[in-house]
């Protein structure tokens, strides 16, 4: 399983690593009964305080979609879909990215 964060972005932190693993079920990254890691790791991994991944783990646990299991980490269940699809929120990203950069709806037609 990847995930990854934009310190940069807006969005929460605990929300951005919340999504990567909302993904997981719908890119192949992250299968039914798969052992997420325990907080400690991704939080060393992406640089972030423990607390920020146990509430990303809060989320998706209220989501149903793990099942959290004290000192071991927190297994998929097998209610883990997508609650939208993934095109929708990559262009939800797309969009915001834009507007960080300074992009707006009214963009110049070539020619």
């Amino acid at each position: 399983m990847i995930v990854t964060v934009d310190h940069a972005s807006r969005t929460p932190l605990a929300e951005q690593i919340a999504a990567c693993v909302r993904r997981g079920p719908a890119d192949g990254t992250i299968r039914k009964s798969e052992r997420l890691p325990g907080a400690r790791t991704p939080a060393a991994t992406l640089g972030v305080n423990m607390h920020t991944v146990l509430r990303a783990y809060q989320q998706l646990n209220e989501d149903r979609l793990i099942e959290p299991r004290p000192g071991r980490g927190a297994v998929v269940t097998a209610h883990a879909r997508p609650p939208r699809p993934f095109c929708i929120e990559a262009c939800q990203h797309i969009v915001q990215s834009s507007r960080v950069h300074g992009l707006t709806h009214a963009v110049p037609h070539p020619g």
